[in-house]
């Protein structure tokens, strides 16, 4: 079956990113030029160029050649929450040694361990560790803690108001070790976790111990050498005693796909290792059959699309995740902790199943070496929680320069 050439105003949304209202702007701005469907009079656009402007969307304000710089010095990192390794690999990459992590998981420390025999894996509830020892001996406290609401009881949003938050532990953790800098990864959705107070309750949290937060940001894994569209927020934290900035890495101008994550090319030396994967059931594969790569259930049969969507297909919105194929020429989706769910297919271009583990892993930028230890649903699990490795460096290159330029000023020759 063919791709359908248009798309819907709520479809175009979605693809892009951006609210109706931004697109009628557009229109208006002959950015972006919607035609009117000849029968209904609705606003449709031609699906080449959405696409041709998602491309350049995609890579609007990328100007780096390369965020590698090498360290001074041997810094040495704490890692909370640290999952599957994702972030720690990324940092190890750039050129920071973890001297431990803190992981609840017990498989995810499993495969820390297989991992890095040499790492220091503190499995457990970060409540019932203490890390004094680490204090003046560690250049970077990192972690990616889940996203609680506060239980606000005063206005200052303070430090007591987040006990019995991972949020709390973490600031617990950097007070107690006083890094030059802390970094913490979040989902997009903390901007507007409880309208903004959340966040707001975190920065001040830091800034009550000592803390200067830089502006937050939300990188783009697509421009960090990641090919998937995949973003994280970055809380960066600054002891207030160092009066230097922190600048966050530039983005790529290239913009990597699913054909550089899984054949050999600048990504891999060699294709994708065989592995193993999920599988649909019977019908769910009878119908992904007829979705074409880069479509989605809007490109089956009217009577397909009805069968496969239920009640929601009078709701509302593209849900252009749903019934996915991934083309080879553009990056993956986000990656979710289960590959075979209804709203979170990724299915391979050729083959109606989902990605394997392997293919999992480096789209989330992996080396083929890194091993994830449990069933096939906690593998599953660990590389869907994980920060792209490739992210991973970059953000410990930009941690790199301000540890090189603090320790330089701090220490002249």
């Amino acid at each position: 079956m063919v791709t359908k050439e248009y798309l819907s105003l709520a479809e175009t949304a979605e693809m892009l990113g951006k609210n109706k209202e931004t697109l009628r702007r557009w229109d208006r701005e002959g950015k972006l030029v919607a035609v009117r469907e000849p029968m209904s009079n609705y606003r449709v656009y031609r699906r080449a160029d959405v696409e041709k402007i998602f491309k350049g969307f995609m890579q609007e304000g990328s100007t780096s050649e390369s965020n590698y710089v090498e360290a001074d010095n041997d810094y040495k990192v704490l890692e909370l929450f640290a999952g599957a390794g994702g972030l720690a690999v990324g940092l190890e990459k750039a050129g920071l040694k973890c001297v431990a992590l803190n992981e609840i998981d017990k498989f995810a420390c499993q495969t820390l361990r297989n991992n890095r025999p040499n790492w220091r894996v503190m499995e457990g509830d970060i409540k019932d560790f203490d890390f004094i020892e680490y204090n003046g001996k560690v250049d970077v406290v990192t972690g990616g803690f889940p996203c609680q609401a506060f239980s606000y009881a005063g206005k200052k949003l303070g430090l007591a108001d987040a006990r019995g938050t991972l949020f709390y532990e973490f600031a617990r953790v950097v007070k107690e070790v006083n890094p030059p800098i802390c970094i913490g990864e979040n989902v997009r959705g903390l901007l507007s976790h409880d309208n903004g107070k959340t966040l707001e309750g975190m920065i001040s949290i830091l800034d009550e111990i000592g803390y200067r937060v830089v502006p937050v940001e939300v990188l783009k894994a697509i421009n960090f050498k990641v090919p998937q569209k995949r973003e994280r927020l970055i809380l960066v934290g600054i002891r207030k005693d160092i009066n230097l900035d922190y600048h966050y890495p530039a983005p790529y101008n290239k913009i990597y796909n699913l054909k550089d994550a899984l054949k050999k090319g600048e990504l891999y030396d060699s294709d994708v290792p065989v592995s193993g994967g999920a599988k649909y059931p019977k019908r769910k594969a009878e119908i992904l059959d007829l979705v074409p790569p880069k479509g989605y259930w809007r490109d089956l049969p009217l009577d397909l699309q009805k069968e496969y969507m239920g009640g929601s297909f009078f709701l509302g919105g593209g849900k252009t995740g749903i019934a996915r194929r991934i083309g080879w020429d553009e990056p993956s989706l986000t990656l979710t902790c289960s590959p075979a769910q209804k709203q979170t297919e990724r299915c391979h271009p050729d083959e109606t199943r989902p990605f394997t583990v392997r293919e999992y892993a480096r789209i989330q930028t992996f080396p083929d070496d890194w091993e994830f230890a449990g069933s096939l649903a906690q593998q599953y699990k660990q590389i869907g929680n994980a920060v792209p490795v490739n992210l991973g460096t970059e953000v410990g290159y930009s941690i790199i320069k301000f540890l090189n330029k603090y320790y330089s000023l701090s220490n002249p020759k």
